[in-house]
């Protein structure tokens, strides 16, 4: 059961770091104007899209920049208090599960 448990703990934790990562990338990808029409960025921008869980949203977020680089902006505060809280709530579900 322990060993179960442990797995399981750092299972949590790899899905956690695994989505906040992509809320970086994409962020980044983001800030850096990186080419929309390409499939590795869009699949990215997709799936930072998805694991914002609506909460974090570049369109409708925490927070909404208006004027210059709003999109910007508003990709870089949103998605990373996103990653933020995937590394918080993955960090505290990893302790709460490992024995």
């Amino acid at each position: 059961m322990t060993k179960l448990r442990s797995a399981l703990a750092q299972l949590i934790w790899l899905i956690a770091a695994l989505c906040a990562l992509v809320l970086a990338i994409g962020a980044l990808l983001i800030a850096l104007d990186a080419n929309r029409s390409n499939d590795l960025v869009h699949a990215i921008l997709r799936a930072a899209d998805y694991v914002d869980l609506g909460v974090f949203s570049r369109s409708d977020g925490v927070k909404q920049f208006r004027g210059d680089g709003a999109d910007v902006k508003n990709a870089l505060f949103n998605w990373g208090l996103g990653a933020i809280a995937w590394l918080v709530v993955g960090r505290v579900l990893d302790r709460i599960v490992k024995p």
